[in-house]
């Protein structure tokens, strides 16, 4: 879990395999300990990725059982991020009910104070213009390039000139910003294998190439397998047969 929550935060391939992995092992346990911290991290790694649907979908699993417990700020507040109308926590890290209550800096300078400067950066990604750029330098440094690409792109609706674009390796490489592995999969997409087929070809699960799909379709901006098929062979996605 921990290794898979970092690829997502610096935006490396191979999140989901891991991630998968962690559910696997969580599920049959039926403890709150084990399987809301993965469906925290699932949540956020979700959200990164620009899919807040999914990022509430992926809390389902712990959000009446967390209720009450330590875990509920954390299945609350990604709830929230994800769009859906949540209460205050009742329990849980203070930090994340200060951010839901539009506290941003009080968050901020609570996280940092125990140590965690990415949260305390994240905290600030619905801050005001100075706020959005305290973040964009500090996620930036750490590394966590799919929030500063978030911190980013919040300055530029808000008339901020002079942000740097800073495009990952992968970004270039393609005009979608696909991943190598989501390339794979899109390849195989192209071919017409549905899911099953591709997570045996590639020897990952089902729901890690759900995931993969997902993430195709959203940064492809289409609807269905057929519409990201023609607009990769548009974008000169795929390698010629």
């Amino acid at each position: 879990m921990a290794l898979g929550l970092v690829r997502a935060r610096r935006g490396d391939p191979g999140v989901w395999e891991l991630l998968d992995e962690a559910l696997a092992l969580a599920e049959p346990r039926d403890e709150m300990q084990w399987i809301a911290p993965v469906a925290i991290a699932r949540a956020e790694a979700a959200w990164l990725e620009g899919r807040r649907d999914d990022a509430v979908a992926e809390t389902e699993i712990a959000c009446e059982p967390a209720t009450g417990s330590w875990y509920e700020a954390g299945i609350r507040y990604w709830r929230w991020r994800g769009g859906a109308d949540e209460p205050l926590p009742s329990v849980g890290e203070e930090q994340y009910r200060l951010e839901m209550a539009g506290e941003w800096a009080a968050a901020s300078d609570s996280w940092r104070a125990i140590g965690c400067p990415y949260e305390a950066a994240f905290a600030l990604l619905d801050a005001d213009p100075p706020g959005l750029q305290q973040a964009l330098g500090d996620l930036s440094r750490l590394g966590a390039n799919p929030a500063a690409k978030i911190a980013a792109a919040r300055l530029r609706e808000r008339g901020v000139r002079g942000v740097p674009r800073g495009p990952r390796r992968q970004t270039r490489e393609n005009p979608a910003g696909l991943t190598p592995r989501e390339l794979e999969v899109l390849a195989l997409l192209a071919e017409g294998l549905r899911n099953a087929q591709i997570a045996q070809r590639l020897v990952v699960s089902e729901r890690t190439v759900d995931h993969h799909v997902s993430a195709i379709l959203g940064k492809l901006e289409v609807h269905s397998r057929g519409e990201a098929t023609a607009e990769a062979a548009r974008r000169g996605l795929l390698a010629p047969r």
